[in-house]
């Protein structure tokens, strides 16, 4: 388990305290922190000789802190979490017992509630993520959320991806999709690094198990609400970093699909960008410097690719229902079709 910290006080012991309470296997923890300056290395000193810690003179970013906590490890299953979730006792054992419904599944997702901050309940039970999906505007959002949690889907199936929150990687396809040795993209930084990960996956053939008896909760900072609220470097970052996984993903009939409201939200991203946001438009910027190590990603990625061009497109379809969501009933169901390397080979 890898869980990256930057001035986590607030979370991070009640959360340690849940991982480490969990039944029925064994945990490696791995903490990285981000060049904490409240409480968080003290507490974490707290936990010491029951998890790892790496403790950076910087601030890494989150993408480049859970890769280096993620090589620190040897675990067939890695979970990345976030300091301000909450686990109940058998999470990772249920998502283990969903992985062994699919050998081809690299990633596994619970069931995440909303909690308020302080993890202070909330008046009613509400999701807050079971998995990512795209739109054709290629904007990712995180399923259910917001919905009553007692009317959600209670069936295992087959997602696009899931939120690095709380999220289970098998670490045969950690070092599959890696690219330049990197799981998690360093350019990112934070934000959007985990529906990269899971368009990777998608593209080199790797399935996605989303399972509701896993049951964590999750204090949600960042929204398209609050994001005037958030700190300048998170939104100009998530600027960034949509730019950046359009460039080292997108497939022809993708963009034969959505090239109509992909045009059109980033026109209205750049716009806001430009003329009410001017704090985000250095991302533009950067975003220009690391276009050509996203280019070579992407002949690397597109080299490689398994997936059919079909298979990748449904997943970004105008309504929910035509999307590639499928139950897992009696444990088997439709996997997407792939073809050899040689004859998925995209420019």
């Amino acid at each position: 388990m890898t869980i990256v910290t930057f001035n986590s006080g607030r979370y991070i012991r009640p959360c340690l305290e849940a991982v480490l309470a969990q039944e029925g296997l064994a945990v490696d923890i791995v903490v990285a922190d981000n060049a904490s300056t409240d409480d968080t290395r003290q507490i974490l000193g707290d936990f010491s000789g029951r998890i790892r810690t790496l403790f950076f003179s910087g601030n890494l970013g989150f993408a480049e802190a859970q890769n280096r906590a993620i090589q620190a490890g040897s675990a067939e299953w890695v979970l990345t979490l976030n300091p301000d979730v909450l686990l109940e006792p058998d999470f990772c054992r249920r998502l283990i017992e969903a992985a062994s419904f699919d050998p081809g599944a690299g990633t596994v997702c619970g069931k995440l509630l909303a909690i308020g901050p302080g993890f202070e309940p909330l008046p009613a039970a509400r999701i807050d993520s079971t998995g990512i999906y795209f739109t054709p505007a290629m904007r990712h959002f995180d399923r259910g959320w917001r919905q009553p949690a007692e009317t959600y889907s209670d069936r295992i199936e087959y997602v696009f991806g899931a939120s690095a929150s709380a999220a289970l990687y098998r670490r045969r396809m950690i070092e599959d999709i890696a690219v330049d040795g990197s799981f998690f993209d360093p350019d990112f930084f934070v934000y959007r690094e985990d529906a990269d990960v899971a368009w990777r996956a998608q593209l080199l053939g790797w399935r996605c198990i989303y399972t509701p008896s896993a049951v964590g909760r999750h204090v949600r900072t960042v929204t398209p609400e609050n994001r005037r609220t958030l700190p300048s470097d998170i939104n100009m970052h998530s600027v960034k970093n949509r730019f950046l996984m359009r460039v080292k993903n997108t497939t022809p009939a993708v963009v034969r699909h959505c090239w109509a409201p992909m045009l059109l939200r980033d026109l209205i991203v750049v716009g806001a960008t430009l003329l009410w946001e001017p704090s985000s438009a250095k991302a533009l910027w950067r975003f220009a410097q690391c276009l050509p190590r996203a280019l070579r990603q992407r002949r690397n990625i597109m080299s490689r690719r398994r997936a059919s061009d079909a298979d990748l497109a449904a997943w970004f379809a105008f309504t929910p229902s035509a999307r590639p969501v499928r139950p897992i009933a009696g444990h088997a169901a439709r996997k997407p079709r792939l073809r050899p390397v040689a004859e998925s080979a995209a420019p």
